[in-house]
């Protein structure tokens, strides 16, 4: 929504997504707010040794933020903790990184989506508190991305017919074309789309399908290109 006019905003809840130096004495962050989306702003001074600033931009922690400017960059004003989200450490904070890095590249700048922010933050919370499996919320949150920028058909239906999935046929999901029947015996079953699209995971066989499914969906809209977080969490048999 860049324009002329100068913009100014008061209490934005964000993260911040990524930070890089500028300047001596500075920072520009990459930050996901919930009403603008990501929106980049420089933090003058953020760097100083006695800059208000500097202890509370972290990353994976929710904030309220003002900023103010015209044009693609803004100048943050103002940076207060929210608290209630515990710092993350080992597996869960993978985790929020691989989430940030997601954002970062699927996410185009100033796209606001309030849904999208709200999984974010609570899956980081969940995270945090550590009483969830890790597995779980990180296909909820991959299906909520997913979903939430267009890029996820309905689970529950063919896509070129419109007819309800039954329970035990095969069907194939298609990044273009959607839900498709499907004569692989391996292919998942309806039982399982199902209770993907629902978040089920009691249903046999639909974790280990949402899994195959997210990262066949995920590659064809990153490309080529690997996500430096997920590899680690392959590593740690996390995806």
């Amino acid at each position: 929504m860049a324009s002329g006019r100068i913009e100014r905003v008061h209490g934005e809840p964000a993260y911040v997504l990524h930070s890089h130096p500028w300047r001596e004495t500075s920072l520009v962050l990459d930050v996901y707010s919930r009403h603008y989306g990501r929106v980049a702003l420089v933090a003058k001074g953020a760097k100083r040794p006695h800059s208000p600033l500097r202890p509370v931009l972290l990353g994976l922690q929710p904030l309220q933020l003002a900023w103010s400017g015209r044009g693609e960059v803004r100048t943050l004003t103002r940076a207060e903790w929210s608290g209630g989200v515990p710092p993350l450490s080992g597996t869960a904070l993978l985790c929020g990184f691989y989430f940030n890095e997601l954002l970062l590249r699927l996410l185009a700048r100033e796209d606001a989506h309030e849904a999208l922010f709200d999984a974010y933050h609570s899956a980081l919370r969940r995270l945090g508190e550590g009483r969830d499996a890790v597995e779980p919320l990180l296909r909820h949150f991959e299906l909520e991305l997913l979903r939430g920028l267009g890029h996820l058909p309905p689970l529950d239906r063919e896509s070129d017919s419109g007819a309800p999935l039954q329970a035990q046929a095969r069907y194939r999901v298609d990044a273009q074309h959607g839900v498709l029947r499907a004569a692989d015996p391996a292919a998942p079953t309806g039982a399982q789309l199902l209770a993907i699209e629902a978040g089920d995971w009691s249903v046999a066989g639909a974790a280990r399908a949402a899994k195959s499914l997210m990262r066949e969906l995920l590659h064809y809209h990153l490309g080529e290109q690997p996500l430096r977080t997920r590899q680690l969490l392959i590593d740690l048999n996390q995806l």
